[in-house]
């Protein structure tokens, strides 16, 4: 194993950008990198990237592996997992990151079956045991209830990190590295998945995963009417829109708004919690907010034991007022 040596990320591109969840890994493999003494390498794929690359070493990355094939344009299990396998057989990489989105959670556990090597997945904290130069890493269990720490022999050592987790890289901007092609024969893969079609989602005003103020409201909201207070309140704070999977299940709001283990995974700044107990469920998706300030009737509720600002009254009383003082500071 002594072979095994630095630390890679796989870096996600959408739609011909480092994907912000690519930052976030830049950002936190460099902490690892430099605790173990070692580099920061990223491995990115795709057609015509050999750019992004650059940008990626801008972004703290010491090396940038590029897989650059026309084939590689759109993503697709085999194609990828094959050439991430050949470059990871070559490189030797002592550590493995994936984002936890739809392309890492279907990538990564797919590459540490073939390698035979474990993964951790949906981890928010990463960090080198001094001893042993192992990967700790650390995820919710038991629904958020508790969080745990895991390590394992072999190498490389693997984990899927969840969105908004770690601080994303700063930009470096003349920062030097190396971009290093690799070439990884596709022809004699054949994949079993054939890309169809891309359909984009259409959205109006700031996605709620990039939020930097999210109000959220819960079953206590009562009705879609409701959740119509809760937009006034988000825009006067410039923030979207979130909400329970309780509040998506009755039809007040569509999938796309949910907060919560089953739905988006989100970090703002400020995370106004209206009228929602505060189920492990739900706040495993907010968790790693910097504010909670919850507004809830029921003095027990477990939001409060998690929120950092509580004001315990009916929520028809208290969001008006709280808006008529936000119109004053306008």
């Amino acid at each position: 194993m002594a072979d095994y040596k630095n630390v890679m990320i796989f870096g996600e591109i959408v739609e011909g950008k480092l994907a912000s969840i690519t930052k976030e890994l830049l950002g936190g493999g460099r902490k690892l990198a430099d605790e173990l003494g070692e580099e920061l390498h990223a491995v990115l794929l795709g057609h015509g990237v050999t750019e992004l690359a650059r940008e990626a070493i801008a972004f703290g990355a010491d090396k940038a592996y590029v897989v650059d094939d026309p084939k590689l344009s759109d993503y697709q299990i085999d194609l990828y997992s094959s050439s991430i396998n050949e470059v990871i057989e070559r490189i030797k990489p002592r550590v493995l990151l994936f984002g936890h989105t739809d392309i890492g959670a279907d990538l990564g556990p797919r590459l540490s079956f073939r390698l035979d090597r474990a993964i951790a997945t949906d981890c928010v904290e990463l960090s080198v045991e001094p001893d042993t130069k192992h990967l700790l890493r650390t995820k919710p269990v038991y629904g958020g209830m508790a969080m745990a720490t895991f390590t394992s022999e072999g190498f490389p050592q693997m984990a899927t990190v969840r969105p908004k987790s770690l601080a994303p890289a700063e930009w470096r901007g003349s920062a030097e590295g190396l971009a290093v092609p690799i070439d990884v024969e596709l022809v004699e893969v054949a994949s079993s998945i054939n890309f169809v079609e891309r359909v984009t989602e259409e959205a109006e005003g700031i996605k709620l995963e990039d939020a930097e103020v999210i109000v959220a409201g819960g079953r206590g909201i009562g009705d879609a009417e409701g959740f119509k207070k809760l937009e006034e309140a988000a825009k006067l704070l410039r923030g979207a829109v979130g909400g329970s999977r309780v509040a998506v299940d009755n039809g007040w709001i569509p999938t796309t708004m949910q907060v919560g283990i089953t739905g988006k995974i989100v970090a703002p700044k400020l995370y106004l919690a209206v009228a929602i107990s505060g189920a492990s469920q739900h706040m495993t998706g907010c968790s790693r907010s910097q504010r909670i300030v919850a507004i809830n009737k029921d003095l027990s509720a477990p939001i409060f034991k998690q929120a950092h600002f509580g004001v315990v009254g009916d929520w028809k009383i208290v969001l008006p007022a709280f808006l008529n003082k936000l119109k004053t500071l306008e």
